[in-house]
Formats: C-alpha cells, structure tokens, sequence
C-alpha cells in the first residue's frame, strides 16, 4: 500500500532568550494519510501551528483522510492547540506534568465527516485544562473516548456532536470540573458516557440529546462537595443546568 503525503512541515525551536528550556514545535500538515509522533521533555513545551510565536501557540492544521497523531508532553506547563480535519483519525495524548493545556477540535467544518475517531488522554498531573470539540451533527458516524485523570484542579469540557459516541472518563483527584455534551441525531444507536470519579470539590454538567435513539448514562463519584447537573432529551434540544 503506498501512503501518499502531499505536503508536511515541521520547525523545532529553541530560543535562547527568556525560552532557552523551552521546547516548541511548529507544524502543518495536509496529504491523504499521515501518523504524526511528538514527544517533549522538559518543561514549557508548546507545539503550535506555523502563526504561533516563542511562548505562545497557535493552533496547529493537520489535514487528511486518516490520521493517527501520539503527543507524549513529560514535564510542566506544556500547551497544545490543534485543529484535524479527518475522516477516521486516532489520537493518543500523555501529559505527565504540571499546569497542562490542551485544545483539539476534529473536523470542525465537515470537510471529511469524521466518520470514525478514536482518542486516549492520559494525565498524571494538577491544574490541567482539557477542551474536545469532535464533528458535527449532520456528518459523523461513531467516536470513542477514553480519559484517564489522575491529578487535581483538573477542567475536561468535551463537546460532541456525533452518532454512536461512547465516552468513558476516569478522574482521580481534587477540584475537578467537567462538562459534557453529547448530541445525536437519527443513526442506529445514541450515546454513552461513563464518568468515574474519585476526588472532591466536583462539578459536573452533562447533557445528552439525541432525536430517536437511546441515551445511555452512568456516573459513579466519591467524594465531596460540588454540583452534579444532568439532562437527558430524545428531542436533540436540552435547557441548561
């Protein structure tokens, strides 16, 4: 099988100014199949799109029909913003570190219709702030998430709009918020979410909507203090929490 690239770009920087321990990856990235690999040792590591400047990122474009992209960031106040447009895409994220950010929004535009995703997010750390946004409505077909927190003052918000999505989410730590839409609309199955957690001070805000399929729900939490919110509509249209 032969695996067509039509264009990729990579900078690695290192500044010795104010960012001489910084590492910084610039990248695009356009072609029909691509498997994209970083990892960062250190701290104050930052992988951007090509507009980003030293010690503050851009979002990054990667774009074709499949994709895997593995991002291991080992070391603090690590960011990483991203925008993929893709039809089946596969994305491994591992932050062992402090004060972790991350943005990553798959085919925002329906270009590709993200039929088929797969993403693991693994953190050992504190004060992570997490955004996903995947697909839309019309176009997609099935996703699958799977989070692994382990840390404190950790922020998940994840914005589905897809058929057949399953999101399984294991936090284990302290001052934890999540927030989670989920939107279907007429496929063969609704959605799953799964959310297990450990820790206190928690607030979570969970909503399900899908038009004429099932909606499927388990939240398992111990600890402390906080406020749970959830709604489940088979109309596609919720209120708020």
């Amino acid at each position: 099988m032969i695996k067509k690239l039509i264009s990729i770009i990579f900078l690695f920087a290192m500044f010795s100014t104010s960012y001489a321990q910084d590492n910084e990856i610039y990248v695009s990235q356009s072609g029909a199949t691509a498997n994209i690999d970083f990892e960062q040792l250190g701290s104050g590591n930052i992988i951007s799109g090509l507009l980003g400047v030293a010690g503050t990122p851009t979002e990054f474009d990667l774009d074709g029909a499949s994709m895997t992209l593995d991002i291991s960031m080992l070391g603090t106040t690590n960011k990483f913003l991203g925008d993929i447009w893709a039809d089946t895409f596969t994305g491994l994220y591992l932050f062992t570190g402090d004060s972790n950010t991350f943005t990553i929004q798959v085919d925002p535009t329906n270009t590709y219709g993200a039929d088929s995703s797969n993403q693991n997010v693994q953190v050992v750390g504190s004060s992570n702030t997490f955004v996903l946004n995947q697909a839309t409505v019309a176009l997609a077909d099935s996703v699958d998430l799977d989070w692994l927190i382990q840390g404190s003052n950790n922020t998940v918000t994840a914005n589905i709009d897809i058929d057949n999505a399953t999101n399984f989410l294991d936090i284990d730590g302290s001052d934890n918020t999540i927030t989670y839409d989920g939107d279907g609309v007429t496929a063969s199955a609704g959605g799953y979410f799964w959310l297990d957690h450990t820790g206190s001070s928690r607030t979570f805000n969970i909503q399900q909507q899908s038009t004429t399929f099932n909606d499927w729900l388990k939240v398992t939490s111990i600890g402390s203090n906080g406020t749970i919110c959830i709604i489940q509509n088979d109309q596609g249209t919720s209120t708020s929490c």
